[in-house]
């Protein structure tokens, strides 16, 4: 089976051709340069620049591939969650053209697809299902951070969420408050390497309450306040590294102790982890640290399946279809909003 897949839930357009498991092309079109003069992504900027990219991603992504539109068996689509105009142009273009391969369409969720990126991975790249075993899974981004009991293939239910800021939005908005370039967090990232994560104590928010909720608004908050009574620190290089080091080890310690926390609880022997924020070199060594030391088989995404990338739709699309599942109607529509059950 041959998948042409289509993601563009933000700000990264992206086409990916799937064979057999095997990750024959993707192809990812940043617009971090665009977005970088706002400190953020615009949504209609976002959009425009998807109408512009993504045919020729497309046919990029055929060509790299050396497969032809005709021997595509089937084309996928993100349909949700994501910006609601940004989903439209590669849910449409998606439909648009299994309509004119006479093809079959599935729609994906694009959370659900993150889960299975940590089975893709060598050179060239594949997917590892015969690996597949019941996981914890932390999903981690810019929009979203949550915890997936995941069960069997295909198979899953949704510990906990972000009740309001997610991990990765919490990394930016502290970065831009110190002046750093966006993409905030990586930038973040890199001088929390020089720092010393201990040299300020920012709260750990629901690390120690039951449940598997996620909270960062408040460590948001803690560190507005704290470079408003230390507005000299930004001028100290030295120290402006220790607070990125101590605002990262805040973050990241709870995001690895409520996931060590949840698979003793689910009593798996895997974790798993995915999303943009899982390219953070902290959470990276401490998340292995922790499940080793609980005995715990850890798989992380590679870094180029971590961020929005059509792979991970394209390989979720094909088990789908080769597990009995059926296309959708071709006028199926985005779902922004649409919640991982």
């Amino acid at each position: 089976m041959t998948v042409l897949a289509f993601e563009t839930s933000c700000d990264e357009t992206s086409a990916a051709v799937v064979q057999e498991g095997r990750v024959c092309s993707n192809i990812v079109s940043s617009q971090v340069n665009i977005h970088a003069e706002y400190g953020g992504v615009v949504p209609e900027l976002a959009t425009r620049e998807h109408l512009r990219n993504l045919m020729p991603v497309a046919r990029a992504a055929l060509q790299e591939a050396a497969v032809s539109s005709g021997q595509l068996d089937a084309v996928a689509g993100t349909q949700g969650p994501g910006l609601p105009s940004a989903l439209m142009v590669g849910l449409k273009a998606a439909q648009a053209v299994a309509f004119a391969l006479r093809k079959p369409f599935v729609p994906v969720h694009h959370h659900e697809a993150h889960l299975y990126s940590p089975w893709i991975g060598g050179e060239p790249p594949a997917a590892d299902f015969n690996a597949f075993r019941p996981n914890v899974s932390l999903i981690v981004s810019g929009g979203h951070t949550m915890l997936v009991h995941v069960q069997a293939e295909r198979q899953h239910r949704v510990l906990g969420s972000t009740m309001d800021d997610a991990a990765g939005e919490c990394f930016d908005k502290v970065a831009k408050l110190i002046g750093l370039p966006y993409p905030g967090g990586p930038a973040l990232d890199r001088l929390a390497t020089e720092g010393n994560p201990k040299a300020f104590d920012f709260p750990r928010p629901m690390l120690n309450e039951p449940g598997d909720d996620f909270s960062f608004s408040g460590l948001k908050t803690s560190v507005r306040y704290f470079l408003r009574d230390h507005p000299d620190l930004l001028d100290d290089g030295r120290r402006l590294r220790d607070l990125c080091a101590s605002v990262q080890a805040a973050i990241v310690d709870v995001l690895v102790g409520k996931t060590i926390q949840a698979a003793k609880r689910c009593g798996v022997s895997y974790v798993t982890a995915s999303g943009g924020v899982t390219c953070n070199s902290r959470l990276r060594r401490e998340l292995a640290a922790a499940c080793a030391a609980a005995g715990l088989t850890l798989r992380l995404a590679e870094p180029r399946f971590c961020t929005d990338n059509a792979a991970m739709v394209g390989v979720l699309a094909e088990r789908k279809l080769l597990a009995g599942g059926t296309s959708t109607e071709l006028d199926a529509e985005i779902k922004p909003s649409w919640a991982l059950a």
